[in-house]
């Protein structure tokens, strides 16, 4: 599980807005590679949206089923900003579903054993 923590609003490069959400995973114990030494991390990600300020606000502390997972990158850049140190980082983290997501099905799928449940009119009719 993961759960919404904040959101934050980003422009698009047509100049539109959008928000994303911030999820974070749960609390997880990491091995450092230079001291052999454990601490504690928390990972966070982010998930385009397509709602609006209100209900990302209403949504802060909703936990949905799923996970962070690190992901490989192509090397790049990042300024530590407490300490302004540049550092080259090579992965991000993404959220990823532990289950599927609901497809809708398309009317094709509809037909059962012969029958269209649904027609142009939205009245049900069978085929």
């Amino acid at each position: 599980m993961v759960t919404v923590i904040n959101f934050i609003e980003r422009t698009r490069k047509d100049g539109s807005s959008f928000f994303v959400l911030e999820v974070q995973g749960g609390l997880e114990m990491v091995k450092s590679e230079k001291t052999a030494s454990f601490y504690a991390t928390i990972k966070k990600a982010f998930i385009p949206s397509t709602f609006d300020e209100n209900t990302c606000q209403a949504i802060i502390g909703t936990q949905i089923p799923g996970s962070i997972e690190k992901v490989e990158t192509e090397p790049y850049e990042y300024t530590i900003k407490e300490t302004g140190e540049v550092i080259k980082i090579k992965h991000k983290f993404e959220y990823n579903p532990e289950e599927s997501l609901a497809i809708i099905p398309s009317q094709s799928e509809l037909l059962v054993s012969g029958r269209n449940m649904f027609t142009g009119n939205a009245n049900m009719a069978y085929a």
